[in-house]
């Protein structure tokens, strides 16, 4: 449980944190938001920049309709409203890693609003107790990435690098709603597993495709909000909780002391774990927005039968086609992996965060006759144990979820014992493609439970050992 929920709880005189999020979610599309350029992670630098993106004169926005259908299903699976006409808008803002001198977003009216996203946390003195909450999504809005400024200090010059110049973006608007990093990094978790499982971006925080701006302010409870702080470009789940939670502190500190916290923006240094001023915060003014010339409003359709004439729906963005072809999300899949095979919630969070582990895990269940919670303890810890330590994915992985069932069976039905399925499991990880009657037969590892033949296997021992034999007589005899 976040410290601020224990002390508005317990102390409402205390000074409390407030926290809200913007989100930056790079569209998994093949092309940028308004060029044919390529989008491609650590291309050449400027291999991949059209006359548009580059801002050359009389070049003009062509809107990809591929980064639209994407906008709209991460509405839908966050239950915003989507907006059948919205509008795009210029900011105006001076980097040289922004060519034309503006970004077209989405300031009027952005597609889709009033969302929610319900996430989880894992709480309690054993982290085995799922706390349920919410938080309200202001808005979804498509926009323009920018260039890539690169710094060098040896020979005190910067770069550009216009690759990811005009890369199509979702931002995702937050609400005020969390109180602490635990909360807003779990919400982030969870938004991060929902894009995943729509393929609307694939959320690699490490690549820049998911980056968060954490809005951060105290206050007294029942006071209005306090001045708040934003937190740029935190592009890790684990540093966006203790930027949060290092900036509410600090902000604690200042007011404490008398000061005054200042309306600015600050990065995260995630050496010394502190925050630190970059520049005064810009106010609406200050971006001089204005209707986007070159672009007509954009029109999406609820279904068919809403298309005008003329119009096929190949051409058109429609929404009911869009809504039938959701996936299970997150939330759904853990509480039906509760439910249906009776698994603790905590493991139910493994699963799902660990792409191609549920399916993995399901697939299992399906060739054995094993329950599922002696499996779940298999896969999560050997199985995980062992991705972990040599860094593959569940779809890298050497034993299949087929040649796991087999081994699980041999386990169940006695013909080995549980420490010599593990022995079994780790040569199979070694040996790829090897079963586990074949490792059992050749080493000799399996259980006997005939009395006869163990009888006979007494013998051999003991008529191979005629001198132990003779020794251990006369003992017994002196």
């Amino acid at each position: 449980m976040c410290p601020s929920s224990v002390l508005q709880s317990n102390a409402p005189q205390h000074l409390i944190g407030v926290v809200g999020l913007e989100i930056h979610a790079q569209i998994n599309s093949n092309t940028k938001l308004f060029s044919g350029s390529s989008v491609r992670f650590s291309a050449p630098p400027n291999s991949l920049v059209s006359f548009f993106d580059a801002s050359l004169p009389g070049t003009l926005p062509v809107l990809n309709k591929r980064c639209v259908e994407a906008a709209v299903m991460t509405g839908l699976a966050l239950n915003c409203s989507i907006n059948r006409k919205s509008l795009f808008d210029r900011k105006h803002y001076f980097y040289a890693d922004l060519p034309a001198g503006y970004q077209i977003t989405q300031l009027r009216r952005p597609i889709a609003v009033d969302g929610v996203l319900n996430y989880s946390l894992l709480g309690g003195k054993k982290r085995n107790q799922v706390i349920r909450k919410t938080v309200c999504i202001k808005q979804i809005q498509l926009e323009q990435d920018s260039g890539k400024s690169l710094h060098d200090d040896v020979r005190s010059q910067t770069l550009i690098d216009l690759n990811r110049a005009g890369v199509g973006l979702m931002e995702l608007v937050m609400e005020p709603e969390m109180s602490c990093g635990e909360e807003a990094a779990a919400a982030v978790r969870e938004l991060q597993l929902i894009l995943q499982a729509l393929g609307t971006c694939q959320g690699n925080m490490s690549e820049g495709q998911l980056r968060v701006d954490a809005n951060v302010s105290v206050h007294r409870p029942g006071e209005p909000l306090g001045t708040r702080t934003e937190v740029k470009n935190i592009n890790s789940a684990r540093y966006l909780a203790r930027a949060i939670d290092y900036e509410i502190q600090r902000q604690i500190d200042v007011l404490q002391r008398g000061g005054t916290v200042q309306n600015e923006t600050r990065t995260y240094d995630s050496k010394s774990g502190e925050t630190i001023p970059m520049r005064d915060k810009e106010g609406l003014q200050d971006y001089r927005f204005m209707p986007e010339p070159n672009l007509p409003p954009l029109i999406v359709y609820e279904d068919n039968a809403s298309l005008p004439t003329g119009i096929e729906a190949c051409q058109a963005v429609v929404v009911q086609k869009i809504r039938e072809g959701l996936p299970e999300l997150p939330s759904v899949k853990r509480d039906r992996l509760v439910q249906t095979y009776g698994i603790l919630p905590e493991h139910s969070f493994t699963l799902v965060n660990e792409d191609g582990l549920v399916e993995y895990f399901e697939a299992v269940l399906r060739a054995t006759k094993k329950e599922p919670r002696k499996v779940i303890g298999w896969v999560t810890n050997e199985l995980l144990g062992h991705l972990k330590l040599h860094d593959v994915s569940v779809s890298q992985s050497p034993i299949s979820p087929p040649a796991l069932a087999e081994l699980l069976e041999l386990q169940e039905t006695g013909h080995i014992s549980s420490s010599v399925a593990k022995q079994v499991f780790q040569e199979m990880w070694r040996s790829s493609g090897k079963t586990a009657p074949q490792i059992i037969q050749e080493q000799d590892l399996g259980l006997v439970s005939d009395a006869a033949q163990l009888h006979s296997i007494c013998q051999k021992v003991v008529d191979s050992h005629p001198d132990e034999v003779r020794a251990q007589i006369l003992h017994s005899y002196s």
